[in-house]
């Protein structure tokens, strides 16, 4: 597998990620989709600590993805995989940011 170096933005920071070719694509949508969903927390006002914010849109994001197993078949060891290597690459991208 080819990996490349993907910048992505995120509560106005950016993470250099460590991503195949063929993924790049659907990791930048997910940093989109996450930092809207940041970005609508925020604006209700009601929270304000971004580490909180940040739980909080991870927790929508993955109950709606739980909401879309219930409706329709899915396979959860794809789902597990694909979560793991999510992992792996927020790992990575907080390691190097730390550096």
């Amino acid at each position: 597998m080819n990996n490349e170096l993907l910048k992505v933005s995120i509560m106005g920071r950016e993470f250099q990620i460590n991503c195949p070719e063929q993924e790049r694509e659907e990791i930048q949508l997910a940093a989109v989709y996450l930092d809207d969903k940041i970005q609508e927390i925020k604006t209700e006002g009601k929270v304000i600590d971004s580490e909180r914010v940040a739980m909080i849109a991870a927790l929508k994001i993955t109950h709606e993805l739980l909401s879309l197993r219930c409706r329709a078949g899915f396979d959860i060891e794809e789902f597990k995989r694909r979560i793991a290597a999510l992992k792996k690459k927020i790992d990575e991208a907080i390691t190097g940011s730390e550096s």
